[in-house]
């Protein structure tokens, strides 16, 4: 008999945990049914960034380095684990020619030039979606949304695919409840649309839906399911979408 989902306080400190570097204690005993709360770790991802980019205000550094400093935190506050998803899964999907190989390249610490690009392209349509945020002033706002929106992410695609390997976070963290991932969702699109409203938010989440599904087909075609790297790799693609929209908007 499947015992009904039902979220626990101590789930946002496990979402902390498992997907930034703020240092909490945690548990780890739900980690799978801490999924509805990774749009929360986003949330307080999202207002570190924010503060910083207000001082950068304050202090009237322009948009430029207020965008890279904000690019800063962000990268900080996850221990670039997002981004060294995306890099591993560049170089791992482009970089070998069978399933088996794909996850032995993504599992090897270097880096390679499919790698090298991602992070290249990925840091640099985030700093130029940022600094034209910060130019209009509504970076902070707009930041911590996107750090909503794209972590609501991260549990469908635990849940639509199956583990590409046996072992690893992924594994380990197990696949959380539909219920979880769709609990998620909402908190992320409501506060999103208190801080940016319900038209941004709109076109923001429709982009960030579109560009993890493809991430999704993409993954099931190249390793036959998600790891780590490929649920860190959505995140990094899902903000960069919802950046981009927002950046339309501003």
């Amino acid at each position: 008999m499947t015992t009904a989902f039902r979220p626990q306080p101590s789930d946002m400190v496990t979402a902390l945990a498992l997907l930034t570097r703020i240092p909490v204690r945690a548990t780890f005993t739900r980690s799978a049914e801490s999924a509805w709360a990774f749009p929360l770790a986003g949330l307080a991802v999202g207002v570190i960034a924010g503060a910083v980019a207000t001082i950068a205000g304050w202090l009237t550094l322009g948009a430029g380095l207020t965008a890279g400093f904000t690019l800063a935190a962000l990268v900080i506050a996850t221990g670039a684990m997002h981004e060294d998803g995306l890099a591993d899964c560049a170089d791992g999907f482009w970089g070998g020619f069978e399933r088996t190989r794909r996850l032995e390249i993504m599992r090897d610490s270097r880096i390679g030039a499919y790698g090298v690009l991602a992070l290249i392209l990925g840091l640099l349509l985030r700093f130029t979606a940022l600094s034209t945020l910060a130019h209009e002033d509504v970076i902070v706002t707009t930041v911590i949304a996107a750090a909503l929106l794209s972590r609501a992410t991260i549990p469908y695609v635990m849940t639509l695919l199956p583990h590409a390997r046996r072992d690893g976070l992924s594994v380990q963290t197990g696949r959380p409840p539909r219920a979880a991932a769709s609990l998620g969702a909402a908190i992320a699109l409501a506060l999103s649309w208190l801080v940016v409203g319900f038209v941004p938010t709109v076109v923001a989440a429709s982009a960030v839906t579109a560009t993890a599904f493809c991430a999704a087909r993409i993954a099931r075609a190249k390793i036959g399911g998600q790891t780590g790297d490929v649920l860190g790799a959505t995140q990094m693609l899902s903000e960069i979408a919802a950046l981009t929209v927002f950046s339309a908007f501003a």
